[in-house]
């Protein structure tokens, strides 16, 4: 199994990253996904995930501001992050579920 996330970076309040998680070695259209991030000093925080028929569920804080998605056919999860904040700096992984594969993070910073 492996994960490997894409897209992150430095960006200003207020906007937007999309972020990319490229899985191989699994059957990838019958499993659940989900993001977690991890910011400077704090715990591990789960923020999205997404099943394999499509059903989408988030974290308060990011409710209405990221939308999860997936691409069976090129066996991708995305995480789609607008109107960043500062408090959304953190290192975000992409993670098979249950219990499976991480992917080794993309850092995300919200800065001006």
């Amino acid at each position: 199994v492996q994960l490997v996330e894409s897209g992150g970076g430095l960006v200003q309040p207020g906007g937007s990253l999309r972020l990319s998680c490229a899985a191989s070695g699994f059957t990838f259209s019958s499993s659940a996904m989900s993001w977690a991030r991890q910011a400077p000093g704090k715990g591990l925080e789960w923020v999205s995930g997404i099943y394999s028929d499509g059903s989408a569920h988030y974290t308060d804080s990011v409710k209405g501001r990221f939308t999860i998605s997936r691409d069976n056919a090129k066996n991708t999860v995305y995480l789609q992050m607008n109107s960043l904040k500062p408090e959304d700096t953190a290192v975000y992984y992409c993670h098979l579920l249950p219990g499976g594969s991480w992917g080794q993070g993309t850092q995300v910073t919200v800065s001006s």
